[in-house]
């Protein structure tokens, strides 16, 4: 199975959407298809032995609307120095050309310019430059366009057109309204010129009215193109709603003009081109105001984009070479200066200093980076200069990776959302066939043709399936883009909404609740030697140990500066630590159960056990042959964070477990530091899954919050996994949240976001289904049956198009979350 993120064009309405997802699911090697409307993205899941992403674009493209590959190619122009001729220009279309991976290539001898369309997967950037070299011309420094810059572009361009297209639409609308309900209120005491006035002058009057309405429909003729085509395709939309409404106001006021012209000059009272411009006009500027909301939900990705560089300076030869950020290759020594932005993510190598990364951990304190350290790219180098060499380019790099983790959730749907999606799925075919009941049923009891067809008028026009479409990707797309704000990431809709749900959350201890550098802190033995050389035979044999424990007595023995002594041989026993050979003699080291396992005799030191557990914590046994030596005690500090995020989640009624491999006592007395409700000791790293289904068969929703590749199944096995931003990259990839920081404040962050984005999509839902479920009688005319108004489709208009701008207005409230502190 293969997933593709497309960009969909020419979407209006959630009706799009659906028909949309409708058309592409019925392809034969579909396996799962979701089309945002907010977003304006499709996520489809399919066989690429059964169909390609070319046939996806066709079925797209049947439906009405345009499907583009996200990454489908990179453009640039790169400026060509060397050129003195037509003849130069195509030896080099002709050198670059011959790249695998170019799809086209225009050189402009005037201009000096190589505008060059390329499959980044295929060429880099850096092979035609090399080519445009060995041709025997000079490629100067790439005009690179990026995503963000042409992704903002656009969304400016169609804000700009909706402004204009109202604009042009008001400047008519509003004198065609005046000269309309002039002569037809008279209360309002708009006066108009006598060479206009209807009694004397019909016809003269509905043709100024005529000649006033053509600019406004021609402002809107995306509604009529886009809606009748919909029409035919049998999949209807808002902008049918729009487009049924507003033709059936101007053809009968063209009726109603040839009937003045033949001497019925009754018929100027039928005169309606004000109720189609007007509504035209209001939509256009619900349509603009939506489009600016729009445009700011996604600010945070926004945010994100710009964060990274546009250059690096690598060293190459001694020498400090400016190259673009997409040249920059893995292996690449960079330099960095004070001030400056880390190009890409990689590993100090030279110097000393101090780094903002904030803007992507959220952490405000700069973290101190030596030799050895890791840097991330986009964080700022504050203080000194550093060489480091770059680990991750491109789409490898922790911001790339953050930024699809983001778009990828902003682009998904949270299951809130099915509801609102079945809906929308049937919301138009319903809506015209309550539009045309309720005109036939009035007309049916007396009411005149001109009354029943603005009750249709108006039911067409005041439904918004708009408003149900919008109410729950925004807020999804405003929290995530919140979280990432702070650290944490949320991978998308389905997270977001189950994690308000979580009634316990299991901690993994080393590494989660405590900092994962635990310290040598006692040296037991049972006479039979030395405490240097138990330690110096303990040291040897973790040497080559990964474990957080193993590499405590290490660096025990470093500190001490013992030397190393050579193993025989290794093995490594998963949850119960190790058997190796020094000077060969067979030497164990590990837990209790180990010892026990191998018939090593513990009463000797039982005492010492116990108290060193008591005290939190961890004794690791070390024995010669069958013989006890002694016992390493290893303590892991406790977060500063720990005790206080624990409280936080009492207070919100969340039970809390820590799962640990360590043994009961000293499990028990770092749970009893920070406030652990449940502990649950000895765990082998197998069977974390397995603790986290018993706490789930017991009925409740669990989160596992871990950070090593050993809590990898456990993170998916809970309902939410959380990983430790500074965990293992197998963790972060089965985990649903990740948290940028180590700081576990943000897990009660992320519960309360997640409780703020839920309680937000229920409002916009509640107003969306509310505003049709009251607006739609009313428009078919419920209140003129007992006596009240009827509803002037203008206003009908108005409504319809606040509604939609009130579900993102109220989504955009979420920009004002703040963490619990």
């Amino acid at each position: 199975m293969k997933t593709e993120n497309l960009k969909i064009f020419g979407m209006t309405c959630a009706a799009c959407a659906k028909s949309t997802e409708k058309a592409v699911g019925k392809l034969d090697g579909i396996e799962k298809v979701n089309v945002n409307f907010a977003t304006e993205k499709m996520n489809v899941e399919f066989d690429e032995t059964k169909l390609s992403v070319e046939d996806i674009k066709v079925a797209v493209a049947k439906a009405g609307y345009e499907a583009k590959e996200e990454e489908d190619a990179k453009e640039v122009a790169i400026p060509v120095a060397g050129m003195t001729c037509a003849a130069c220009a195509k030896a080099i279309e002709k050198a670059v050309g011959k790249l695998n991976g170019i799809e086209s290539v225009a050189v402009n001898f005037a201009t000096e310019k190589a505008v060059i369309k390329y499959n980044p997967k295929d060429v880099r950037l850096s092979e035609i430059k090399q080519a445009i070299a060995k041709a025997g011309y000079t490629a100067l420094e790439i005009e690179n366009k990026n995503r963000v810059d042409e992704d903002k572009e656009r969304k400016e361009k169609e804000i700009k057109t909706l402004w204009m297209k109202f604009v042009v639409s008001a400047i008519f609308s509003i004198p065609l309204l005046y000269i309309a309900m002039g002569p037809m209120v008279p209360w309002l005491g708009w006066k108009i010129p006598m060479w206009l006035d209807p009694m004397h002058y019909p016809l003269r009057y509905g043709l100024v009215e005529l000649i006033l309405v053509i600019p406004v429909m021609l402002a809107g003729n995306k509604f009529f193109t886009v809606g009748f085509k919909a029409i035919a395709r049998r999949s209807p939309n808002m902008d049918s709603l729009i487009a049924m409404g507003t033709s059936a106001a101007f053809l009968y006021s063209i009726y109603s003009i040839y009937r003045i012209s033949i001497g019925d000059f009754m018929y100027v009272e039928d005169l309606y081109f004000e109720t189609a411009g007007v509504i035209i006009t209001l939509i256009l500027l619900g349509k603009y105001l939506e489009a600016v909301s729009k445009g700011r939900t996604s600010e945070a990705i926004k945010k994100l984009m710009g964060l990274a560089p546009k250059t690096a300076i690598v060293i190459q030869e001694d020498k400090e070479i400016e190259i673009p950020i997409e040249e920059v290759e893995v292996g690449d020594i960079i330099l960095v200066k004070p001030g400056a932005k880390i190009p890409v993510d990689g590993e100090v190598i030279e110097g000393h200093t101090t780094i903002d990364e904030s803007m992507l951990t959220g952490e405000s304190i700069p973290v101190d980076k030596k030799i050895g350290d890791k840097v991330i790219g986009a964080s700022i180098n504050k203080h000194g200069s550093i060489k480091f060499k770059a680990t991750k380019v491109g789409s490898d790099t922790a911001l790339a990776q953050i930024i699809k983790l983001v778009e990828d959730a902003q682009g998904s749907k949270a299951p809130i959302a099915q509801m609102a999606d079945i809906v929308s799925g049937y919301f138009v075919p319903i809506v015209f066939v309550i539009a045309t009941l309720s005109a036939l049923a009035w007309y049916l009891t007396g009411e005149s043709a001109v009354f029943s067809l603005t009750i249709f008028i108006a039911v067409l026009v005041i439904a918004c399936p708009c408003a149900l479409g919008l109410a729950t990707p925004t807020a999804i797309m405003v929290g995530t883009g919140k979280g990432a704000e702070y650290g944490v990431l949320i991978k998308g809709g389905e997270a977001l909404e189950t994690t308000h749900k979580i009634q316990t959350i299991v901690f993994d201890k080393t590494g989660t609740i405590t900092e994962g550098r635990p310290e040598v802190t006692d040296i037991v033995t049972t006479g039979i030697i030395e405490r240097d050389k138990l330690l110096q035979i303990a040291a040897s044999a973790e040497k080559g140990s990964e474990h957080p424990l193993g590499e405590a007595i290490v660096r025990g023995a470093e500190k001490e500066n013992l030397e190393m002594l050579k193993l025989g041989k290794f093995l490594a026993i998963p949850g119960h630590g190790i058997e190796v050979e020094i000077d060969g003699e067979t030497i164990l080291l590990g837990n209790r159960k180990l010892m026990v396992e191998k018939n090593v005799a513990l009463a000797q030191l039982e005492n010492d056990s116990d108290r060193l557990a008591s005290e939190g914590k961890t004794p690791m046994y070390i024995a010669m042959g069958s013989q006890l030596a002694g016992i390493i005690a290893v303590a892991d500090v406790v977060k500063e964070s720990s005790a206080k995020a624990i409280k936080r989640l009492h207070e919100m009624g969340i039970e809390v477990a820590m799962i640990t491999g360590d043994n009961k006592r000293t499990a028990e007395a770092i749970a009893k530091q920070v406030g652990i409700d449940r502990v649950l000791a000895e765990v082998l790293p197998q069977d974390k899954a397995n603790e986290v289904k018993k706490l789930q068969g017991e009925g409740k929703k669990v989160a596992m919050v871990g950070d090593g590749i050993n809590d990898a199944p456990a993170l998916a096995q809970a309902d939410i996994g959380i990983a430790i931003g500074s965990g293992t990259d197998v963790a972060m990839e089965s985990a649903d949240i990740v948290l940028m920081r180590s700081d576990l404040m943000d897990v009660p962050t992320a519960i309360q976001l997640s409780k703020s984005t839920i309680r937000n999509i229920k409002q916009n839902l509640f107003w969306a289904f509310g505003y049709n479920v009251a607006g739609i009688p009313v428009a078919a005319g419920l209140l003129y049956a007992f006596g009240g108004p009827k509803l002037n489709p203008i206003f009908a208009a108005a409504a319809m198009s606040l509604s939609s701008v009130s579900v993102l207005t109220n989504a955009l409230r979420l920009k004002s979350f703040k963490p619990y502190k």
